[in-house]
């Protein structure tokens, strides 16, 4: 593994690559950190350092996360990606139910092409309206930020809120831009190594909020012993094992294609498999989740009734109510995106058209139903260890007293992000090692005829 990483550095193009995409990262940490005009963050720092030991899970923290802490310095960056990634699932779920778009994305290449720039469009509307709510919320921090009592905008007013408007879309389009770059011109996929980046930039306070809980700033005695920290290095390990091997699990569909005659030439057939994924909708049931139970919890509490209240404390991120919804939607969103994603029909009718059949199974509707039916049982599978993985943090948090910062590298969202986008990272860096004649991540030392 080190050698590889050695071997990295040697071959030009790819050194060209890895050093262009650190240069788009430290930019993206930059504008992460420039507050927008006007706006003064100091007083929200301290509101969100807070808010993040007890409620890691509002909404609040979840945007925070996923725009690498960008929201909380009120920075030209506060929305992140989110627009766009919000705007490509939107057409996801359109082309799956509109037949125009479902028409564009079988034409190929041209199609999938006008598809993204549609979704570019969508981004800057999104971008407009999430800017003006945002300008209008950092006007009065109250409403997004509660119990916030200090004051964000020095000079608020129409102009305030139209620049603001102006500057955030302006970073989010920068930022869409900039991992467009790094897709084509550097490592990995950009838009996702963005948010991946803000998310390890909180390792290091996880670290800390480690060490203090082993060790007490003030001096004290330590509720923790080694044994703990020994159970908890086996334990991260451990679920970073498992998130690895959930995203790289796969169910192989095997493939025979017959003999058939192309112009004057005879093309053989041969046999070859067809992988289903068996996490297919990724972090994506997670995210979908956690946005739909803040809201009730929200709403139950504005209702001053002794129900509603109970109801609001039992839909509390850790409570045992909330972690059983939590984990049947995450069940139901798995299933619910593979049903919007994965079209057996069509991968049954591509695979007669060109010759191909699953062994056994006659081709048309019989593979379309045979495909169907493993993907159901191996969705249930990835849906079940998926809930697992997101449920750790909340429970490291509310019943061992583990800092939810601390607790969020253990699973959730956080660690599903990062391990899927390293290991992505570090296939394509492998392709490009080995095309060049050098063992990859799993091997040692050089291939034979390497001079």
């Amino acid at each position: 593994m080190f050698s590889a990483f050695l071997n990295s550095w040697k071959i030009p193009e790819l050194r060209k690559r890895i050093l262009f995409t650190l240069g788009i990262v430290v930019l993206v940490r930059l504008g992460a950190n420039i507050p927008c005009p006007g706006v003064n963050p100091a007083e929200l720092n301290k509101y969100m350092a807070d808010i993040q030991q007890q409620v890691g899970g509002s909404i609040i923290g979840l945007a925070n996360l996923l725009t690498g802490g960008a929201l909380q310095q009120c920075a030209v960056f506060a929305l992140g990606v989110m627009p766009y990634i919000s705007a490509s699932i939107i057409m996801q779920l359109l082309t799956a139910v509109v037949p125009s778009l479902e028409k564009l994305r079988q034409e190929g290449e041209t199609g999938r092409a006008k598809i993204i720039q549609y979704s570019r469009y969508m981004t800057v509307g999104l971008c407009v309206i999430q800017g003006w709510m945002l300008a209008k919320a950092f006007e009065r921090p109250e409403v997004l930020f509660p119990g916030f009592t200090g004051t964000l905008v020095v000079n608020p007013g129409l102009p305030f809120q139209l620049l603001t408007v102006i500057t955030i879309t302006s970073g989010t389009v920068l930022l869409m831009w900039l991992g467009e770059q790094i897709t084509e011109r550097g490592i990995g996929n950009g838009v996702s190594i963005i948010i991946t980046i803000g998310i390890v930039d909180r390792l290091p306070r996880a670290i800390a909020q480690a060490w203090q809980m082993f060790f007490p700033s003030g001096g004290g005695e330590s509720q923790f012993n080694i044994l703990h920290a020994i159970l908890l290095l086996v334990m991260a390990l451990a679920v970073v094992a498992g998130v690895i091997a959930l995203t790289q699990a796969q169910r192989k569909i095997p493939v025979q294609y017959a003999q058939r005659m192309v112009g004057r030439k005879m093309l053989g057939g041969g046999q070859t498999f067809m992988p289903l994924r068996i996490n297919y909708s990724g972090v994506m049931p997670i995210i979908f989740a956690q946005a739909i139970l803040l809201f009730p919890a929200k709403l139950f509490s504005m209702v001053q009734w002794p129900v509603m209240q109970k109801m609001a404390r039992a839909l509390t991120e850790g409570e045992a109510v909330y972690l059983v919804l939590y984990g049947l939607m995450i069940l139901f969103f798995s299933y619910f995106w593979v049903a919007t994603q994965f079209n057996p029909l069509q991968i049954a009718d591509d695979l007669k058209k060109y010759g191909g059949y699953v062994p056994g199974i006659r081709p048309g509707r019989p593979t379309a139903e045979h495909l169907d039916h493993v993907m159901t049982r191996i969705t249930l599978a990835g849906a079940i260890f998926l809930t697992v993985i997101a449920v750790i943090p909340y429970i490291l948090s509310h019943n061992f007293r583990l800092p939810y910062l601390t607790a969020s590298f253990f699973g959730g969202t956080s660690l599903l992000i990062t391990v899927g986008v390293l290991l992505d990272t570090m296939r394509q860096v492998e392709s490009h090692l080995i095309m060049r004649h050098y063992d990859g991540f799993l091997r040692k030392g050089r291939l034979s005829g390497r001079r």
